[in-house]
């Protein structure tokens, strides 16, 4: 009865320990650091997850709203998944103690403003998931402070505009694409789209939206086209604009463009600018020079680089000793290793007209060649080596030396016992079952003495 009682108390004190928070929820999927919860009817986060969760997926729910600090209990969590919820807003400091979110999918919920303060603290964040909601608009503080962002999704919306100037080389070093693509945008600041970074511009989507059909959105197109950028070779159907704002007289300018035959392109832009490519194989430890050259040629020119390992670099942030910035945009690595391995970009920015140019090298960084096996010599050094060993084995003399010779062998000397003899007339006493065992026959040879003295035969 006393361990009965002893073990019931062990049992109740282990169901008030803390440790109970690392259990699973009963309507979640726990595996290793992932947890899902998707498809379980869930209102609200469930209270107790675990602290080590590093993915949480709480997508094709009934989530309606989220609370400050609903997700301050792990702090290792890096992907946030929820799709397909009821959310209309986020309250303030819903991400608090959570910096380490790296992706973030709101897609498919009922936002309808996405206000400054939904996203901050999240400097990690590298995907921003929002499309197939009801945005109308997104404020200009939103994305302040994200400046790990790489991706972001804002398409399958109600957009008619966007703070596109809220996005700097230096306050996103890192975005390459911008998704923009089926709204309600008819104007856009289009000197705030040229203004943007190179590798953002190349990303920009905004095919499938309401464009209105001028000059100056004709020249933007017209500028992205001569460099090729993918967001326009990949749905050029799906770039159309309207004249006079009728939607019914909208037309595929990427296709059509005789209706912009009276515009004229900015001098700049209507030089062949291009975006240029090479290769550069550099062995390592080596130094090597990157130019930027452009087809911009005026004289008040900026110019940023991206590199691999280090981000954007430019002259106002450069604080690496091995590798140099100068003034005409060359970029000099010095002592090149393996992970300097990768594609450089260039961005040329001419700031008076709003142009950029963007030239790409992709350096390859190699190790010193060792020297190569030669099988014919080997195989030939292999032989003379069998060769002189056969040869030392065959004619190589024996030793000579003192300390080399050997004992002579010593002859054995049998004596002769008489008593031993026997004779055909004679029977031996022996046993005779011993008759065959043992016989031994020495033939011993006359042997002179040491003196030279001759043998004498016994009278």
């Amino acid at each position: 009865m006393t361990r009965e009682r002893h073990l019931s108390s062990v049992l109740a004190l282990l169901c008030l320990l803390p440790g109970t928070e690392l259990t699973c929820p009963s309507m979640c999927l726990c595996v290793s650091d992932a947890v899902s919860c998707s498809s379980s009817g869930l209102s609200k986060p469930p209270r107790l997850l675990p602290p080590y969760s590093v993915t949480l997926d709480l997508s094709h729910n009934q989530l309606s709203g989220l609370r400050q600090g609903s997700f301050a209990k792990l702090p290792r969590l890096e992907n946030l998944r929820m799709a397909h919820n009821m959310l209309s807003s986020l309250e303030y400091g819903v991400f608090d103690n959570v910096s380490s979110i790296r992706i973030l999918d709101l897609s498919s919920n009922k936002l309808q403003v996405v206000e400054q303060h939904y996203f901050q603290g999240l400097w990690r964040l590298e995907e921003l998931i929002l499309f197939n909601n009801k945005i109308t608009r997104v404020e200009a503080g939103t994305l302040i402070g994200l400046s790990s962002l790489k991706k972001a999704y804002f398409s399958l919306n109600q957009l008619t505009h966007f703070p596109f100037f809220s996005i700097q080389d230096h306050s996103h070093p890192f975005l390459t694409m911008l998704d923009l693509s089926s709204n309600r945008m008819t104007r856009l600041p289009w000197e705030d789209v040229k203004a943007l970074p190179g590798l953002v511009q190349r990303g920009l989507f905004l095919h499938n939206n309401s464009l209105i059909c001028d000059c100056s959105m004709y020249s933007v197109f017209w500028h992205w086209g001569l460099r090729g950028y993918d967001s326009l070779k990949d749905f050029s159907d799906e770039h159309t604009c309207s004249i006079s704002g009728e939607p019914r007289s909208s037309i595929r300018f990427l296709r059509q463009n005789r209706f912009f035959s009276n515009c004229t392109v900015e001098k700049a832009v209507s030089e062949p600018v291009t975006v240029l490519f090479s290769n550069v194989l550099v062995p390592e430890g080596e130094t090597v020079r990157l130019d930027c050259q452009t087809s911009l040629t005026g004289k008040d020119l900026s110019f940023t680089w991206f590199s691999p390992g280090r981000g954007y670099v430019t002259q106002s942030i450069l604080n690496d000793t091995l590798i140099s910035l100068f003034a005409n945009g060359t970029l000099e690595i010095l002592a090149a290793k393996v992970n300097d391995t990768g594609p450089y970009v260039c961005t040329a920015l001419d700031i008076k007209q709003g142009l950029n140019a963007t030239r790409e090298v992709n350096v390859t960084v190699v190790l010193p060649t060792a020297e190569s096996f030669n099988t014919g010599y080997t195989t030939l050094l292999g032989c003379v080596v069998t060769m002189v060993v056969i040869l030392v084995y065959l004619y190589l003399t024996p030793c000579r030396c003192s300390c080399c010779k050997q004992p002579k062998p010593v002859i054995p000397i049998v004596t002769y016992d008489p008593s031993t003899l026997t004779s055909v007339f004679c029977p031996s006493p022996r046993d005779p079952h011993k008759l065959h065992v043992d016989k031994h026959v020495a033939f011993v040879d006359p042997m002179a003495s040491e003196v030279g003295t001759q043998w004498i035969p016994e009278s």
